[in-house]
């Protein structure tokens, strides 16, 4: 028999307290205590049942029961003034408060011949429950489970995420089962689930991301569209989920990572908390950044994405003029970038972050596109890889079909905290092809969200002064001025890798009409 509550599962053939994936240590009276409670959640339970109950009736001291009611809070993560768990009854007792449901041989699972649970990986993990047929069709059900299967896939493409296999999750079929009992059971830390309904020739899924251990909703969306080649429609819906909730297990995961005691961390919870500050962009956030991915490469050598990912931060440095020692750090950019290449040429992540900051630093474009295009062939879903690869594109000269996968990237992944990279790609290549409103737009937006983007800057000023808006041009100016105020028109070309000689000229002319100084 096991009994789960908030992030808590109490094994009573075991004897044993797991809270979130480590086991408590529990003294014998402790535990005899919690297990009493748990059972009498019903009631207040008073301080001679407890006495009489877990001390055989044996004279207790109030200050030893009040020690151990507070040894049970511990163990649980409550404590007397949130009281989540355990509440004191003023002259009454105490009563067990937190939402409870119990597993065991009633639910057809034997104490003695349960399998062994399996431990929470040390990576992010996930379960993707079959989805619930609501039109009241049982034919409709290949349909649902196409879609969760398809699903199962396109997570599994994520090499940082560990994806419990369909056999497992669909053991889940035709039954109601309590999230935090299939996180306990099947060993992950997030429950996908959702529901199908069909009218007619339109399908309506919803979904909803759960964390195991509390029960908290990370994410829920609904998506629609027509019954007509239902493999079209598949895909699509499974592009739409996949790319709504990997970012919000990546913002769950680092948030997570955030808040666990430094001396705790591992390799992966120092690479969370440099994405975060990676996301962000600015320049003390980058600053923040790179000794995380160096620290998570210190205790695993091998971690491909860390080290593309400290390449990355040598990139963005160059893109806003941040770089002290331009020489020393952009050989050191090229070095990390090619060394998590070497690492995992399997990993996604690794190849996208790297290939980008090989293009921009060693100015090497082809070859940097082959290695975004090998990181969509591993994850498709992946909008990273197709924003970035945009950017290689652009300086290509490649303007048409860049602005297809920014289009594609922002539909990926709309709430992505990178979107204003995004925004400033799209508004590069639309002042290429001479749409300079929409250029103006976009880079606006880019820069309203960091205001230290000195890209956006740059295409915000052009732009301005292309369409003839030369006081909003000069005013965005001195903004460009204020960021970096070695930028010329002679340096433009060392600091942007533009191959396409009549794009380079585009900017350039944009920026003399707006006053940039020779």
């Amino acid at each position: 028999m096991r009994l789960v509550f908030d992030d808590c599962v109490l094994d009573l053939d075991r004897r044993e307290l797991v809270r979130g994936s480590e086991v408590v240590a529990t003294a014998p009276k402790v535990f005899d205590l919690l297990v009493y409670l748990a059972r009498n959640r019903a009631r207040v339970v008073s301080r001679d049942d407890l006495i009489d109950a877990v001390w055989a009736r044996r004279i207790v001291s109030e200050s030893t029961l009040a020690s151990h009611i507070n040894a049970v809070r511990k163990a649980v993560g409550d404590n007397g003034q949130q009281q989540r768990v355990i509440r004191t009854i003023a002259r009454k007792g105490f009563r067990f408060v937190a939402e409870l449901s119990e597993i065991g041989a009633e639910e057809g699972v034997a104490s003695d011949a349960s399998p062994k649970v399996p431990t929470l990986p040390d990576r992010p993990s996930i379960a993707v429950l079959p989805f619930v047929n609501l039109s009241g069709d049982p034919e409709q059900d290949y349909l649902a489970d196409g879609v969760v299967e398809d699903i199962i896939a396109a997570l599994s493409r994520y090499r940082w995420l560990f994806v419990v296999a369909r056999n497992s999750s669909f053991t889940y079929k035709q039954r109601m089962p309590d999230v935090k009992q299939v996180g306990y059971e099947l060993g992950v830390r997030y429950v996908l689930e959702g529901s199908w309904r069909r009218a007619g020739n339109r399908v309506r899924i919803t979904g909803q991301l759960i964390d195991a251990a509390t029960g908290a909703h990370h994410w829920a969306g609904r998506f629609e569209g027509v019954l007509g080649d239902i493999f079209a429609l598949q895909d699509q819906i499974t592009e739409s989920v996949v790319g709504a909730i990997a970012p919000q297990l990546e913002r769950a995961e680092i948030e997570r990572a955030r808040h666990k005691p430094t001396e705790s961390l591992d390799a992966y919870d120092y690479y969370l908390r440099g994405m975060a500050r990676l996301h962000n962009g600015s320049r003390e956030a980058i600053d923040q950044a790179l000794p995380l991915f160096h620290e998570a490469m210190r205790i695993d050598p091998d971690f491909s994405s860390a080290c593309a990912m400290a390449a990355w931060c040598y990139c963005w440095r160059k893109v806003n003029g941040w770089m002290a020692d331009r020489e020393q750090e952009t050989a050191e950019g090229i070095r990390l970038a090619r060394r998590a290449v070497e690492l995992d040429k399997g990993d996604a992540v690794a190849l996208t972050r790297s290939g980008h900051a090989l293009g921009h630093l060693a100015g090497d474009l082809e070859g940097g596109i082959a290695l975004l295009n090998k990181a969509l062939m591993l994850n498709p879903n992946l909008a990273a890889a197709r924003f970035l690869g945009a950017f290689l594109r652009i300086w290509h000269g490649e303007t048409e079909a860049a602005i297809d996968d920014l289009t594609h990237a922002m539909r990926l992944s709309p709430l992505d905290p990178e979107l204003y990279r995004m925004q400033a790609g799209m508004a590069l290549a639309n002042l290429f092809l001479g749409h300079y409103d929409d250029a103006s737009c976009w880079a606006g937006k880019a820069f309203r969200d960091l205001p230290s983007l000195l890209l956006a800057a740059a295409v915000l000023t052009a732009s301005h002064a292309l369409a003839g808006r030369v006081p909003e041009a000069r005013e965005t100016l001195e903004q460009l001025r204020q960021l970096d105020p070695t930028l010329h028109l002679s340096n433009i070309a060392d600091w942007l890798p533009i191959h396409r000689a009549e794009n380079l000229a585009t900017l350039l002319k944009g920026l003399r009409i707006a006053g940039l100084p020779e």
